[in-house]
Parts: C-alpha cells; sequence; structure tokens
C-alpha cells in the first residue's frame, strides 16, 4: 500500500428496521431455544444491509430509525453482521423499498450534489450513465443545464434535464446496487470482499 492517507472506514450510525424476527431467521434450522432474536435493518447513509442482535425483550416498529454507531443503542446489542439482499425475508425486502423511497426524499440535497458535481468514473464513461435510463444524449443534456446553474430540485432535474423522474431513476439505482448487480457504487458501500 502506497504511503499517504488511509481510506476512511464510513460506517452506518442509524438504521432502519425492515423485520423483527423474535425468533430468528426462518431459515435458521437450529431448535428454537438455540436461535437468538435478530432485526434486519438498512443503513441510514450507505444502505448497508445489517443484521443486527437487539436487546432482549424490546420491541421495534416497522422502519423505525434505531441507533446502531458506537453511542447511543438503546435497543440494539451489536451489529452481527452485513447480510446480502438474498438474505432479506419477503417482509424486509418490501419494507425496503419504502424505506429507500423515503431516504431519498429526505435526502433530496444529496442526490441533487451528484446531479450537480458528478464526474467520470472512466475515460469512456461518465458517472452519470450509471443511472438506469441515463444515456449519452440525456447524460450532455445534463451536464450542459447544469452549466447554467445548479438543479435545485428533482422537478428542476426533470423539468430542465427532461429525465422522466429523477427520484425514481436514483431509486433504482440504489437498488442495482443494493443488488450487487453492477461493479460500481455510486451511493451504496460496496459488499466486502469475500475471502478466497
Amino acid at each position: 500500500m502506497s504511503a499517504g492517507r488511509e481510506p476512511v472506514k464510513r460506517f452506518e450510525e442509524f438504521a432502519y428496521v425492515l423485520e423483527h424476527l423474535p425468533y430468528g431467521h426462518p431459515r435458521d434450522t437450529r431448535p428454537l431455544y438455540r436461535r437468538e432474536p435478530i432485526v434486519q435493518a438498512v443503513g441510514e447513509d450507505f444502505f448497508t444491509l445489517l443484521e443486527l442482535i437487539p436487546y432482549p425483550g424490546v420491541s421495534f416498529q416497522h422502519r423505525e430509525r434505531i441507533a446502531i454507531g458506537k453511542w447511543g443503542r438503546e435497543k440494539i446489542d451489536h451489529v452481527k453482521r452485513r447480510i446480502d439482499y438474498e438474505e432479506l425475508t419477503q417482509n424486509a425486502k418490501e419494507e425496503l423499498q419504502a424505506v429507500v423511497e423515503e431516504l431519498v426524499t429526505a435526502n433530496e440535497a444529496r442526490y441533487l450534489n451528484f446531479f450537480n458535481n458528478s464526474g467520470p468514473v472512466t475515460t469512456r464513461m461518465h458517472s452519470l450513465e450509471l443511472l438506469p435510463g441515463i444515456g449519452k444524449k440525456a447524460m450532455w443534456q445534463i451536464l450542459e443545464e447544469r452549466k447554467k446553474g445548479p438543479f435545485k430540485s428533482f422537478d428542476d432535474v426533470q423539468a430542465r434535464a427532461k429525465v422522466a423522474d429523477p427520484k425514481k431513476v436514483i431509486v433504482k439505482r440504489i437498488f442495482i446496487e443494493i443488488k450487487n448487480e453492477d461493479k460500481y457504487y455510486l451511493f451504496c458501500k460496496p459488499p466486502m470482499k469475500k475471502e478466497i
């Protein structure tokens, strides 16, 4: 590794409950008395899918925002591990759709910053082209419009750059990344490298 700054480790401080499983995961074949309660959740900042171990006796609401960082944890004993999309229960997958949409809506400025400031990922491809439905023509339209002034809202992107539904485009891209369907990660934390 070259000298210089260490990469910044970014951890989730908060997560949203997708499903509370008081008797462990349904696919867990161990006897009930050997299973531990788990919470399937999605991180607030990087959409990391997590399996959490709650304190005994606590209850949860669907989509409840909970602290999972080093400080302020009231309901979660510890983060057990990162999980893949396929490990989520069906209920958790359905909740995930709603949570991602809510987070994109609540953090519109973050995604407008992407439309306003994103750059190329390679000499032949701009990061805007990683958004579903954004080809070369739409990319050039966005780049031309942002030269005139930054986009102020998703509606502004839609009106000026002719992107049909910018929020939906962002949500679709996040799901591509959550499901690890592309090698590039714009909004999610990349998966951990598997040991060989």
